[in-house]
């Protein structure tokens, strides 16, 4: 009888092993939910540049200081170091990665000619100029040496020309009178004879709609950018590949916006837009902020919005996220320098390919508290490392993908850069909760559905009788993201389990993925992210 209700009781443990729901975790209980995401494979809803990624260089010079903080050190396009070998190996590794050249100060930037007749000066603070600084100089001696780097970097390189030339600023910040193109000419015609090659022309930076103290309408803005168009079409005749004319550079003003690219159609092929939808950088709530699903979802409208203006216009411009540094005044230190930022990031570069935006330029690659380099020692900081991986993994058709099970998870899937199959990117918010994922799959049929799912009794795969396997050799690989020591305000990152960091050669460390089960759950840890290549999936949107 004793030995009986041994066995009773052993079966009924087992029994509840096998049935419940509740995790228990050595040296503690952790909570653990189920939640699924669902992946559209018919056809992509959004195509990205194979080169979304890109960052930009500043022309901020050291004693650019906000809230009482100087973070640009010698980060400027005037005074960076070019030599340093973390710096051509972190912008090597993307092969290519975009970069933008510009911000606030270009549109107060002379560059150097042989016609000219003063000499060729640094900015200069100064409070009583209204973006706080004198005009500035580009020496081409510079120039030479910042597109020999590019060159052999392998860059692709957008350049942001001083738009404000020839103008002139009113009190209220309103311009009078149209661009002087001489100046921006005489670079543009030097820099196709030394045989530079330069991948856009940009004009301007927040100049629309109410601009950042100074602002330009977005008829004589339109006027400006086909005169733009005319130079280029004139200097680069004869080359079979012309760089891109874009514009504006500025943050979205859907009147100003519609009605430049009105007046853009013939001339304009990228229509570029800022972000930094978090606020000023010495706000107390960022934090807060990037953690809230709810406030993470408004980001998407001027996506909306630019897509919808595009669409109903007879242009054939594309958007780009021209500048995006999540807060602005050069960010917040310990917050867009580090771990915690890395959700806002990669939940933007997610977002903005969904709404169909083809490149999205983080602000900075180095300099101010955002860079994806730290400005000191050229270290990556985590948000380098989670570019890169999207660069590798994330190929530029986009797929529909929703979760269900938390709001605090955000999930995006593309077809797959390094595979047949697709790549799904898993952002979990939660700092206590674990999130075990099963994927259903749709592709053209409807019924084609592949539910991948796990209990603490058995690892199966269940699919409908007319789906197809998404695993074609039944493994995956995942890259788990987190921050050390479990504390988000860190600037070091771990890749499943191992820290991340350059060698004494300055080399970027490989980024070498776990192999899993197909048939295993995809297991996203608190404060963590997930990067999952599924190869083998067959999808008519990835073929």
């Amino acid at each position: 009888m004793v030995s009986f209700l041994k066995l009773l009781l052993v079966r009924l443990w087992l029994f509840w092993v096998s049935h419940c729901s509740i995790s228990v975790v050595v040296g503690g209980a952790e909570n653990v939910v189920d939640g699924t995401v669902f992946i559209n494979g018919t056809a992509s809803i959004a195509r990205t540049d194979d080169n979304f990624i890109c960052a930009t260089l500043d022309w901020w010079p050291p004693d650019k200081c906000d809230y009482g903080t100087c973070s640009w050190g010698r980060a400027s396009l005037l005074n960076l170091d070019l030599s340093n070998p973390i710096l051509l190996n972190a912008i090597k590794a993307f092969s290519p990665l975009k970069i933008r050249l510009g911000g606030t100060l270009e549109d107060i930037v002379i560059y150097e000619s042989k016609d000219g007749h003063q000499p060729c000066k640094p900015f200069v603070k100064n409070t009583s100029e209204m973006l706080g600084f004198s005009k500035g100089c580009l020496p081409m001696s510079r120039w030479d040496e910042l597109n020999n780097f590019f060159r052999k970097a392998g860059a692709a390189v957008i350049f942001g020309l001083n738009a404000l030339s020839g103008r002139t600023i009113s009190s209220d910040g309103s311009t009078v009178g149209a661009w002087n193109s001489s100046n921006a000419e005489s670079l543009i015609r030097y820099t196709v004879n030394k045989g530079y090659t330069i991948y856009g022309w940009e004009l301007g930076n927040e100049l629309s709609g109410n601009g950042v103290g100074i602002r330009v309408g977005a008829d004589r803005y339109a006027a400006d950018t086909n005169a733009l168009q005319n130079i280029v079409q004139d200097i680069y005749k004869g080359f079979e590949v012309k760089p891109l004319v874009i514009a504006p550079g500025g943050f979205f003003d859907a009147n100003w916006y519609k009605e430049f690219i009105a007046k853009t159609s013939n001339s304009l092929q990228v229509v570029t837009q800022h972000i930094y939808n978090l606020g000023p950088g010495v706000d107390q709530h960022l934090i807060d902020k990037i953690l809230n699903p709810s406030y993470l979802d408004t980001g998407t409208q001027p996506f909306i919005s630019l897509q919808g203006i595009l669409k109903s216009s007879a242009t054939s411009a594309v958007a780009w996220v021209g500048e995006a540094g999540g807060a602005y005044n050069s960010g917040r230190n310990l917050v867009t320098n580090a771990f915690v930022f890395s959700f806002w990031y990669l939940d933007q570069l997610g977002m903005a390919s969904t709404y169909n935006t083809k490149t999205y330029c983080r602000q900075t690659l180095i300099g101010g508290n955002y860079g994806l380099l730290d400005t000191t020692t050229f270290a990556p900081n985590p948000d380098y490392y989670s570019a890169l991986l999207w660069h590798r993994l994330m190929g530029s058709n986009v797929l529909s993908t929703s979760f269900s099970g938390t709001t605090k998870i955000r999930a995006y899937a593309h077809c797959s850069r390094k595979s047949k199959g697709i790549t799904l990117l898993l952002i979990n918010l939660d700092g206590n909760t674990t999130v075990r994922i099963r994927i259903s799959t749709e592709t053209a049929a409807g019924n084609e559905v592949l539910t991948v799912q796990q209990t603490q009794r058995t690892k199966f795969a269940r699919m409908s009788r007319d789906s197809k396997t998404i695993y074609g050799n039944n493994t995956r690989e995942e890259y788990h993201l987190k921050a050390k020591d479990g504390n988000i305000q860190s600037q070091t990152m771990l890749l499943n389990r191992k820290i991340l960091a350059v060698n004494s050669s300055g080399e970027i460390p490989p980024l070498e993925p776990l192999i899993v089960k197909g048939t295993d759950p995809i297991t996203v840890a608190p404060s963590s992210i997930v990067f999952v290549d599924i190869p083998g999936t067959n999808f008519p949107a990835c073929m």
